[in-house]
Protein backbone atom coordinates (compact mmCIF):
# COMPACT_ATOMS: atom_id res chain seq x y z
CA UNK A 1 0.00 0.00 0.00
CA UNK A 2 1.87 2.99 -1.37
CA UNK A 3 0.06 5.33 1.09
CA UNK A 4 0.47 6.03 5.19
CA UNK A 5 -3.26 6.34 5.75
CA UNK A 6 -5.04 4.37 8.29
CA UNK A 7 -8.33 4.80 6.62
CA UNK A 8 -7.04 2.95 3.67
CA UNK A 9 -5.02 0.09 4.96
CA UNK A 10 -8.32 -0.31 7.35
CA UNK A 11 -10.39 -0.80 4.75
CA UNK A 12 -8.23 -3.44 2.84
CA UNK A 13 -8.14 -5.06 6.39
CA UNK A 14 -11.77 -5.29 6.60
CA UNK A 15 -12.02 -6.74 2.54
CA UNK A 16 -9.62 -9.30 4.40
CA UNK A 17 -6.64 -8.11 2.00
CA UNK A 18 -3.13 -8.01 4.13
CA UNK A 19 -1.33 -4.57 2.86
CA UNK A 20 2.17 -3.83 4.04
CA UNK A 21 2.64 0.06 4.01
CA UNK A 22 5.25 1.65 2.01
CA UNK A 23 4.12 5.53 1.79
CA UNK A 24 5.15 6.72 -1.48
CA UNK A 25 7.57 9.92 -0.99
CA UNK A 26 5.40 12.05 -3.39
CA UNK A 27 4.34 15.57 -2.59
CA UNK A 28 1.28 16.10 -3.91
CA UNK A 29 0.92 19.35 -2.15
CA UNK A 30 3.50 20.66 -4.60
CA UNK A 31 1.84 19.95 -8.07
CA UNK A 32 -0.47 21.75 -10.19
CA UNK A 33 -2.96 19.88 -12.39
CA UNK A 34 -2.64 22.27 -14.73
CA UNK A 35 -5.38 22.01 -17.73
CA UNK A 36 -6.08 18.29 -17.55
CA UNK A 37 -9.54 17.07 -16.36
CA UNK A 38 -9.66 16.35 -12.89
CA UNK A 39 -9.95 12.36 -13.17
CA UNK A 40 -6.80 12.43 -15.68
CA UNK A 41 -5.24 14.50 -12.61
CA UNK A 42 -5.83 12.10 -10.14
CA UNK A 43 -5.31 9.28 -11.58
CA UNK A 44 -2.00 10.96 -12.47
CA UNK A 45 -1.67 11.33 -8.87
CA UNK A 46 -2.20 7.88 -7.83
CA UNK A 47 0.57 6.90 -10.76
CA UNK A 48 3.47 8.79 -9.78
CA UNK A 49 3.27 7.34 -6.15
CA UNK A 50 2.57 3.69 -7.13
CA UNK A 51 5.59 4.18 -9.90
CA UNK A 52 7.82 5.94 -7.05
CA UNK A 53 7.41 2.73 -4.74
CA UNK A 54 7.83 0.38 -7.31
CA UNK A 55 11.37 1.90 -8.22
CA UNK A 56 11.76 2.08 -4.81
CA UNK A 57 11.37 -1.69 -4.32
CA UNK A 58 13.22 -2.14 -7.26
CA UNK A 59 16.04 -0.54 -5.33
CA UNK A 60 15.89 -2.22 -2.00
CA UNK A 61 14.41 -5.74 -2.58
CA UNK A 62 14.81 -6.80 -5.84
CA UNK A 63 13.19 -10.10 -5.13
CA UNK A 64 10.24 -8.26 -4.60
CA UNK A 65 6.69 -9.77 -6.08
CA UNK A 66 3.35 -8.78 -5.32
CA UNK A 67 0.88 -5.57 -6.13
CA UNK A 68 1.60 -2.18 -5.55
CA UNK A 69 -1.52 0.06 -4.72
CA UNK A 70 -1.78 3.50 -4.87
CA UNK A 71 -4.59 6.64 -4.33
CA UNK A 72 -5.17 10.10 -4.41
CA UNK A 73 -8.21 11.69 -3.49
CA UNK A 74 -9.65 15.41 -4.50
CA UNK A 75 -12.82 17.07 -4.01
CA UNK A 76 -14.48 18.69 -6.60
CA UNK A 77 -15.63 22.15 -5.00
CA UNK A 78 -17.66 24.42 -7.69
CA UNK A 79 -15.74 22.94 -10.24
CA UNK A 80 -12.35 23.79 -8.93
CA UNK A 81 -10.19 20.57 -7.83
CA UNK A 82 -9.19 20.71 -3.97
CA UNK A 83 -6.96 18.24 -1.82
CA UNK A 84 -5.92 18.40 1.50
CA UNK A 85 -6.33 21.99 3.49
CA UNK A 86 -2.81 23.43 4.07
CA UNK A 87 -3.48 25.29 7.14
CA UNK A 88 -6.12 25.94 9.07
CA UNK A 89 -7.29 29.08 7.51
CA UNK A 90 -7.49 26.96 4.09
CA UNK A 91 -9.60 23.98 5.94
CA UNK A 92 -12.18 26.83 7.42
CA UNK A 93 -12.52 27.82 3.86
CA UNK A 94 -13.38 24.46 2.57
CA UNK A 95 -15.59 23.49 4.44
CA UNK A 96 -17.71 26.67 4.44
CA UNK A 97 -17.76 26.14 0.32
CA UNK A 98 -18.97 22.50 1.37
CA UNK A 99 -21.73 23.41 3.69
CA UNK A 100 -24.63 23.65 2.38
CA UNK A 101 -24.03 22.87 -1.49
CA UNK A 102 -23.00 19.45 -3.39
CA UNK A 103 -19.61 18.39 -4.48
CA UNK A 104 -18.06 15.39 -6.23
CA UNK A 105 -14.89 13.46 -4.71
CA UNK A 106 -13.08 11.89 -7.01
CA UNK A 107 -10.71 8.76 -5.94
CA UNK A 108 -7.85 7.15 -8.78
CA UNK A 109 -6.08 4.34 -7.70
CA UNK A 110 -2.75 2.50 -9.61
CA UNK A 111 -2.55 -0.77 -9.28
CA UNK A 112 1.47 -1.52 -10.48
CA UNK A 113 2.44 -5.77 -10.76
CA UNK A 114 5.57 -6.12 -9.19
CA UNK A 115 8.16 -7.21 -10.96
CA UNK A 116 6.25 -7.68 -14.72
CA UNK A 117 4.90 -4.24 -14.43
CA UNK A 118 1.63 -4.83 -15.63
CA UNK A 119 -1.12 -2.36 -14.65
CA UNK A 120 -4.37 -0.79 -14.12
CA UNK A 121 -6.00 2.37 -13.19
CA UNK A 122 -9.66 3.64 -12.45
CA UNK A 123 -11.43 6.25 -10.95
CA UNK A 124 -14.28 6.34 -9.26
CA UNK A 125 -16.67 9.54 -8.30
CA UNK A 126 -19.41 9.72 -5.61
CA UNK A 127 -21.40 13.02 -5.16
CA UNK A 128 -21.83 14.51 -1.58
CA UNK A 129 -24.52 16.52 -0.24
CA UNK A 130 -23.80 18.65 2.79
CA UNK A 131 -26.51 21.11 4.54
CA UNK A 132 -26.02 24.05 6.53
CA UNK A 133 -23.68 24.35 8.90
CA UNK A 134 -22.95 27.26 11.36
CA UNK A 135 -19.64 29.19 11.56
CA UNK A 136 -19.16 28.57 15.10
CA UNK A 137 -19.89 24.54 14.09
CA UNK A 138 -16.97 25.38 11.59
CA UNK A 139 -14.82 27.01 13.96
CA UNK A 140 -15.25 24.12 16.32
CA UNK A 141 -14.52 21.57 13.73
CA UNK A 142 -11.60 23.13 12.38
CA UNK A 143 -10.16 23.89 16.06
CA UNK A 144 -10.49 20.04 16.55
CA UNK A 145 -7.22 19.66 13.64
CA UNK A 146 -9.62 16.37 12.23
CA UNK A 147 -9.11 18.22 8.80
CA UNK A 148 -5.60 17.44 8.68
CA UNK A 149 -4.68 14.99 5.71
CA UNK A 150 -7.95 14.80 4.28
CA UNK A 151 -9.20 15.72 0.90
CA UNK A 152 -11.67 18.23 1.10
CA UNK A 153 -11.06 18.85 4.79
CA UNK A 154 -13.19 16.20 6.04
CA UNK A 155 -13.81 12.70 6.60
CA UNK A 156 -17.01 10.78 5.64
CA UNK A 157 -17.55 8.60 7.88
CA UNK A 158 -16.24 11.04 11.04
CA UNK A 159 -18.48 13.73 10.16
CA UNK A 160 -21.11 11.25 10.01
CA UNK A 161 -20.83 10.27 13.49
CA UNK A 162 -20.28 13.65 14.84
CA UNK A 163 -24.02 14.28 13.04
CA UNK A 164 -23.31 16.64 10.15
CA UNK A 165 -25.83 16.41 7.93
CA UNK A 166 -24.16 14.94 4.49
CA UNK A 167 -25.49 11.92 2.22
CA UNK A 168 -23.65 10.69 -0.11
CA UNK A 169 -24.76 9.36 -4.18
CA UNK A 170 -22.23 6.45 -4.98
CA UNK A 171 -19.53 4.62 -2.85
CA UNK A 172 -18.93 6.44 0.28
CA UNK A 173 -15.84 4.20 0.43
CA UNK A 174 -14.53 6.31 -2.53
CA UNK A 175 -15.20 9.72 -0.80
CA UNK A 176 -13.37 7.61 2.31
CA UNK A 177 -10.21 7.13 0.24
CA UNK A 178 -10.89 3.90 -1.98
CA UNK A 179 -13.76 2.57 -4.06
CA UNK A 180 -14.11 -0.76 -2.57
CA UNK A 181 -17.22 -1.78 -4.53
CA UNK A 182 -15.01 -1.66 -7.62
CA UNK A 183 -11.68 -2.84 -5.79
CA UNK A 184 -13.16 -5.74 -4.26
CA UNK A 185 -12.92 -7.98 -6.89
CA UNK A 186 -9.97 -6.59 -8.95
CA UNK A 187 -8.35 -7.34 -5.45
CA UNK A 188 -9.44 -10.92 -4.75
CA UNK A 189 -6.29 -13.00 -5.72
CA UNK A 190 -4.76 -10.96 -3.15
CA UNK A 191 -7.40 -11.69 -0.45
CA UNK A 192 -5.30 -13.22 2.27
CA UNK A 193 -2.32 -13.92 0.27
CA UNK A 194 -1.11 -10.39 -1.16
CA UNK A 195 2.54 -11.70 -2.49
CA UNK A 196 1.14 -14.99 -4.42
CA UNK A 197 -1.10 -14.91 -6.94
CA UNK A 198 -0.95 -12.74 -10.06
CA UNK A 199 -4.07 -10.56 -11.98
CA UNK A 200 -4.75 -11.01 -15.53
CA UNK A 201 -3.28 -8.72 -18.09
CA UNK A 202 -2.81 -5.23 -18.04
CA UNK A 203 -5.78 -3.55 -18.01
CA UNK A 204 -7.15 0.71 -17.69
CA UNK A 205 -10.32 1.98 -16.72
Amino acid sequence: LASGSPRRRRMLAEAGIAATVRPAEVDDGRLEPGAVSPRWWVAALAWFKAAAVARSLERTEPAARGLVLAADTVCLLQGTITGQPADAAAAARTIRRVAGGEHEVLTGVALLEVPSGRRRLLVDTARVRCGPLSEAAIEEYVATDAWRGKAGGYNLEERLAAGWPLSCTGDPMTVVGLPMRRLESILAPWRRAPAHPAPGRESAS
